[in-house]
């Protein structure tokens, strides 16, 4: 220890081998009644370049030396709280580092060199880092965890959407809330997050725990929030032990339910209650279900989960392919298990290759997860020879909870961990122009016009976009050059895909419903839509489709015209709300003039009838 006071380490070996590792202790308060119920250890490096921990674990990851050191910082830990008396009805909150989950035996995150004390109470803090790496690794942790008897918590959450997603499987007893919700404004994405953290935590009986807490200000938010329990410098700054003085009590945590430690040897068909009713239907009927299935998850976006079955790879078509990557990105996480299926079948899916013994290799599995919603279409083949779409299916549609949890629990436990290896690319898309004079101009595209057409297309200030319905998942087939600026992004990356990817969590379903019944119908429609841009920010689209026939009078694509009148939409919504002012100024007012001699008159009256 001297000699790393005299020339600090600039290695995390070293500062491990030194026995460098330390931590500090940070008070957890139940907002009530002021009693200080758990603490949380916090890792420290000695002095010098490597004391902060952030700069610890980067200099760790570098030398491939992360796991040891995420075990050496946990058994600083515990010894730390056992030395400075941090026993029941005490608690003690501990870090995993995410990447070192399942580097190392799972016993090594309660490997000690003593035993630990059976009063010592421990909660095991997990961030949402771990979650679309290593799923499968992450799920197994938990359960050994829980049968260990130490508590989850689910930390920094509302940092990542995907955290929400990842809440009803991991199934926290303690959900500790990200520093932002009770420092920053309250906005949109904050009432998101607390209308999910607040279903998960009736549903569950989970703890709410508020980080971040350093004023009053920031205390009369946390509780706003929901949260029971807070943390932050308004209670106490780290220091080398208890805070000297302060009241304790046991920290209250939901009754301990079993873990799913064998989801990974039961299928998500045998998931399903003995009580649940099990029907039969010919494979063109899944598809259709499958498909509302898919529909729901991209209506729920980024807090969203999907997990899905597929057979053999070859199921996996073109069209399948489409809709799976519109999927991927609108939902939090989406995987797809199947036989001769990769680490990643396209971009954002994650897959795995299933055992010629695996049970799911049967099995047609769609599962939907969020923190408002739950369904599972559980299906099991037959055997059936014959034509393909009337191959039939045992078969189970459920929306209970437990039951599509334990499903996706199922699926997941089979994901691959991330490899970081690319998806294999998807065929080039066909040149625009091509595509315009191919559908705009006929067979015929070397006729005369069809330059003056192209021309006309490009110097066009309105989006003008082809649908064509013909083929499968209804793509987009040609966009002009205005519709690259005005949604920023570029054609090669939209021909081919379903115009939902414009969609944000904020379109009104309603608009998005009925120009879908239009164009089922075959007639043109006009709504104005809230669109994302490819940098995530978003547009006031005032859109117009017009079927297009062919000779026989079927509708096969539909022309769409885009402009942005979002200066508009604002202008509108300003004048609104000024009109709503003054109508409240006006019913304030009135009272007071007709006391005044003013009978009747409820508006603003003018200088000079004031002063006459």
């Amino acid at each position: 220890m001297e000699q790393i006071q005299r020339a600090p380490v600039r290695t995390a070996r070293a500062v491990v081998e030194a026995g460098a590792v330390t931590s500090v202790f940070q008070p957890i308060v139940e907002l009530d009644s002021g009693r200080v119920v758990a603490y949380e250890a916090l890792a420290r490096g000695p002095e010098g370049p490597l004391g902060a921990p952030d700069e610890l674990f980067a200099v760790a990851r570098a030398e491939g030396f992360l796991t040891q050191l995420d075990q050496a910082c946990r058994a600083a830990a515990l010894r730390g709280a056992v030395e400075q008396g941090l026993l029941a009805p005490l608690t003690v909150f501990v870090n995993v580092e995410p990447d070192a989950l399942d580097d190392a035996p799972l016993a090594a995150l309660f490997d000690l060199p003593d035993r630990l004390p059976d009063d010592l109470q421990v909660v095991l803090e997990i961030t949402e880092r771990a979650l679309a790496a290593r799923p499968a690794e992450l799920l197994r942790t938990v359960a050994r965890v829980r049968e260990a008897g130490w508590a989850i918590a689910l930390d920094d959450v509302g940092a990542e959407s995907l955290s929400l997603a990842f809440m009803p499987l991991l199934r926290p007893d303690v959900v500790k809330l990200d520093l932002r919700l009770v420092q920053e404004r309250p906005g949109p994405a904050i009432a998101e997050i607390m209308n999910a953290v607040n279903a998960y935590a009736e549903a569950s009986g989970a703890v709410l725990l508020a980080e971040g807490i350093e004023d009053g200000r920031h205390l009369r938010m946390a509780r706003a929030l929901g949260a029971t329990l807070g943390q932050g410098w308004l209670f106490g700054r780290p220091g080398p032990g208890p805070v000297p003085g302060q009241r304790t009590g046991a920290l209250r945590l939901p009754e301990a339910r079993p873990a799913d430690a064998d989801a990974a040897e039961v299928s998500p068909f045998a998931c399903l209650p003995p009580e649940v009713a099990v029907r039969e239907a010919p494979k063109a009927l899944l598809i259709e279900l499958s498909k509302q299935l898919e529909r729901q998850a991209m209506r729920l976006g980024e807090t969203c989960v999907v997990a899905s079955t597929f057979q053999e790879s070859r199921h996996v078509t073109p069209a399948t392919r489409l809709r799976y990557r519109d999927l991927a990105e609108r939902v939090a996480f989406v995987a797809a298990v199947g036989e001769d299926l990769p680490v990643e079948p396209l971009p954002g899916l994650r897959g795995a290759d299933l055992a010629p013994t695996d049970p799911v290799r049967g099995e047609w599995d769609v599962v939907v997860l969020s923190p408002h919603f739950s369904a599972a279409l559980l299906a099991r083949d037959l055997g059936d020879d014959g034509p393909d779409l009337d191959r039939r299916f045992a078969f189970a549609l459920t929306y209970e909870r437990d039951t599509v949890v334990r499903a996706a629990n199922s699926l997941l436990s089979r994901v691959a961990p991330h490899s970081g290896e690319r998806a294999p690319a998807a065929p080039p898309a066909e040149p625009a122009a091509t595509t315009a004079h191919r559908l705009l101009a006929g067979a015929g595209a070397g006729r005369p016009g069809v330059a003056l057409l192209e021309q006309a297309l490009a110097v066009v200030g309105s989006g003008v976009t082809i649908v064509d319905l013909r083929l499968p998942d209804q793509p987009l087939v040609y966009v002009n050059p205005a519709f690259e600026r005005l949604s920023g992004f570029p054609a090669r990356e939209v021909l081919g895909r379903n115009c939902r990817f414009l969609q944000g969590a904020d379109t009104d379903p309603a608009a998005v419903a009925r120009m879908r019944a239009a164009v089922a119908a075959g007639e043109p429609v006009q709504e104005v839509l809230l669109n994302l841009r490819a940098d995530g920010s978003s547009w006031w689209n005032d859109c117009s489709l017009t079927p297009v026939r062919d000779a026989t009078g079927a509708v096969v694509q539909y022309i769409g015209v885009q402009a942005d009148v979002t200066a508009r939409v604002e202008a509108e919504r300003a004048l609104a709300t000024e009109q709503d002012r003054s109508r409240d100024l006006e019913a304030q007012l009135g009272p007071r003039l007709r006391a005044d001699g003013h009978p009747g008159q409820t508006s603003a009256v003018s200088p000079g009838a004031s002063r006459s």
